[in-house]
């Protein structure tokens, strides 16, 4: 068990008797523990590291061709109201002399996804975390996500979808590059949003 859960459990009883409901009834006994260990769970990338999720899975290739990782599931907390995002991030890079594990990525977007976050710096921080990482010639991020605090509270749009993306080295500096990167990531045959 974290150790931050018998601290957050007390909160969140205290939360649950200010909006009126009663932390002692049968359905509510154990929320407040779950509800502590699933927010931990959420923002478990606070206690992450790049070093420790890459865990030497960078391999020198002389390959110079883009790599792209599409259709990678996120699943963040919007900082503003803590309620979820949900969506797919594109990744992509061209290398410079050395490659990073497939597998390696989704995790490296998860680092940032578990935290409270705004999508535009999540975009962002992946970005940058794959250039630090690897100095590839470039990197391209693309996440299209819907977000509950607009679907459910607000505006309650339901069918909006955010698209941020980050483009940095070759992929901000040469047109074909980012147009490559782009209809690799929306090429039929991809799950795509409604698929």
């Amino acid at each position: 068990m974290n150790p931050m859960t018998p601290r957050l459990t007390p909160l969140i009883e205290e939360q649950l008797k200010l909006l009126g409901e009663d932390p002692a009834r049968e359905g509510l006994v154990k929320t407040p523990e779950r509800v502590a260990r699933s927010l931990l769970d959420l923002t478990s990338g606070y206690h992450m590291s790049i070093a420790d999720v890459v865990n030497e899975a960078i391999f020198n290739e002389s390959g110079e061709e883009m790599v792209v990782v599409r259709d990678i599931e996120i699943y963040s907390l919007c900082e503003h109201h803590m309620l979820p995002f949900f969506g797919r991030a594109h990744v992509a890079y061209i290398p410079n002399g050395r490659i990073i594990g497939l597998s390696k990525l989704p995790r490296l977007v998860d680092v940032f996804a578990k935290r409270l976050q705004v999508q535009e710096r999540l975009t962002l921080q992946v970005a940058e975390a794959l250039q630090e990482t690897l100095a590839p010639r470039g990197v391209g991020v693309v996440i299209e996500a819907r977000h509950l605090c607009m679907m459910m509270r607000g505006v309650q749009k339901q069918n909006s979808c955010a698209v941020t993306s980050a483009m940095l080295g070759s992929f901000r500096e040469d047109a074909k590059t980012r147009a490559e990167f782009l209809s690799l990531v929306h090429r039929p045959g991809g799950r795509g949003w409604d698929a």
